[in-house]
């Protein structure tokens, strides 16, 4: 198996970055332009204790896969950071590393990814959306 995984900070809190990145349609969007990727129900969910103290830093998480052949799986999480940024790390795994493209194009193409996503976040954020 080969794993790739790039991460990169972002100029808001986790909730509207995992927004930006896994609203319906957004994700052909940001994702690498080889890797064409369609939502297909409810991208997140959230769950909060009646109990619970403050929140705090928020750690978000969606993941993704083939499912017929598990040639594609990857996840992207969004952690919070202090002074409402958001750190966001993504993770793509190739079961087969034989057919693996070359780790120096796959992690170009996730650090160009992630300036999209960067873009996206920070037109949302200046909108105020």
């Amino acid at each position: 198996m080969t794993d790739y995984e790039r991460s990169r900070t972002m100029p808001a809190l986790p909730e509207p970055v995992l927004d930006e990145a896994a609203g319906p349609g957004r994700l052909d969007a940001w994702m690498p332009r080889d890797l064409h990727v369609r939502a297909e129900g409810p991208p997140a969910a959230a769950v909060r204790g009646e109990h619970d103290g403050p929140d705090g830093p928020a750690l978000l998480r969606m993941e993704w896969g083939t499912r017929e052949d598990g040639r594609h799986a990857g996840w992207l999480q969004v952690a919070g950071l202090d002074g409402g940024t958001s750190r966001v790390t993504v993770h793509l795994s190739c079961p087969d590393g034989d057919s693996a493209p070359p780790a120096e194009t796959v992690e170009r193409q996730l650090d160009e990814g992630l300036a999209r996503l960067e873009e996206q976040v920070r037109l949302r954020v200046d909108s105020g959306g």
